[in-house]
């Protein structure tokens, strides 16, 4: 167990830079049972790859199981509104109720339609970093980050800007059920937010049932009349997801992006010199320092990594962070390279549950980038940036810049 002495997902040292105590976890095993968390730990990019397609296990159970039979306690009634709306979301569904509820997603996000978003991101990240440079700079983190990710997913979904406001604090607080062993301080603002949440989503859904607009809202409720059928919780779930999912990861990765460019002057000045680099910059800070360091699967039916067995009912964390630092897979991992070629990250995840936004954040986050290495090309940091306590979800408070 001493290799847990590093590995400490509530040590502000090991969120400050997890990488070190992945490389102790690799070089440990293949996998690895972690009893603060009930845990087993898959540290490898090869096996994480794998159980992502592995379909004996699941995001749920409980299209196979009840919590008894599965050995699990369900959860607290008081948390019921949060699992209401977390748990009728395709992220957290299995087939065939995961398949019927992502082919009529995936029909807003075909390449045709995120390529006529284009011009619309393109727009607002230049807006966006014109107010920062007109301002001398500011925070990257709420004057372009958040507000571009906030704006694309919420007019994607036709949330008038008048009722933007509430959605990331929203957004955070349901997330920060998804760290390992969340208070009950954190249950209660997760609660809280999801009850707001949803009763504000089921008013838009009444308001375009009525009037309906070009909006995903708008045609998931066409589709609710036609063979493929949502439940009104589905959509509320989906709403929900779809703005969650839609922005965390974008909003992390443009600052954890950003401080670690500052944090290389070498790279900075090679992307400053040759904007071409921006496509593999995009790709290579997604993998540098991941925006989700952890996803979790349920064992259905019993596996075996490298001799060992993990029985069903067991749950699985897959750490992305690790594994796409692993050095089986790529050159020199902890070296940033904004001309890596060959960078098979998983911060997309993969299988079914691959990010069905993943061609419209790479649009935001190339935009974004691109307005400030034109418009702010002395781009600098202010102070150094405080993290985020979170470990499951990477990012940083806030990054304060000047021009």
């Amino acid at each position: 167990m001493a290799v847990f002495d590093s590995f400490d997902p509530w040590d502000p040292a090991f969120v400050a830079d997890p990488y070190p105590a992945y490389a102790e976890l690799r070089a440990r095993g293949r996998v690895l049972y972690y009893e603060p968390s009930d845990q087993w730990l898959v540290p490898h990019h090869a096996d994480v790859s794998a159980l992502l397609r592995d379909r004996r296990l699941g995001r749920t159970y409980v299209h196979r199981f009840t919590h008894e039979e599965f050995g699990r306690t369900p959860p607290p009634p008081e948390h019921e509104p949060f699992h209401t709306l977390n748990d009728h979301g395709m992220l957290d569904l299995e087939p065939p109720d995961h398949t019927r509820i992502r082919r009529l997603v995936s029909k807003a996000f075909t390449p045709r339609t995120v390529e006529r978003l284009k011009p619309y991101v393109r727009s607002l990240a230049d807006e966006l970093v014109g107010d920062l440079v007109a301002a001398g700079g500011g925070d990257l983190l709420t004057d372009v980050a958040e507000p571009l990710a906030v704006a694309v997913i919420a007019e994607m979904l036709g949330i008038p800007e008048s009722d933007r406001a509430p959605l990331r604090p929203w957004s955070a607080d349901i997330c920060g059920m998804y760290e390992l062993n969340p208070s009950e301080e954190t249950a209660a603002r997760a609660v809280r937010a999801s009850l707001e949440f949803s009763e504000y989503l089921r008013t838009l859904i009444a308001a375009r049932r009525k009037t309906p607009g070009d909006d995903l809202v708008s045609a998931l409720i066409a589709a609710h009349d036609e063979d493929d059928r949502l439940t009104e919780q589905e959509m509320v779930s989906t709403c929900a997801l779809l703005l969650n999912a839609g922005h965390e990861a974008t909003v992390n990765t443009t600052v954890n992006g950003w401080w670690a460019l500052f944090r290389d002057p070498a790279q900075l000045a090679a992307l400053r010199a040759d904007h071409s680099l921006v496509p593999t910059a995009v790709e290579e800070l997604m993998r540098y320092d991941t925006p989700l360091q952890l996803f979790e699967r349920w064992v259905l039916d019993e596996i075996e990594i490298d001799g060992t067995t993990i029985p069903r009912g067991a749950e699985v964390a897959m750490l992305f962070g690790s594994a796409n630092h692993d050095p089986a897979v790529f050159t020199a991992p902890d070296r940033l390279d904004l001309a890596r070629r060959d960078n098979p990250h998983i911060s997309f995840s993969a299988g079914i549950h691959y990010c069905i936004g993943a061609p419209l954040a790479r649009i935001e986050l190339a935009a974004s980038m691109t307005a400030l290495l034109e418009r702010a090309p002395t781009l600098r940091p202010t102070a150094e940036p405080e993290r985020t306590p979170n470990f499951v979800i990477r990012g940083l408070k806030g990054l304060a810049v000047e021009v």
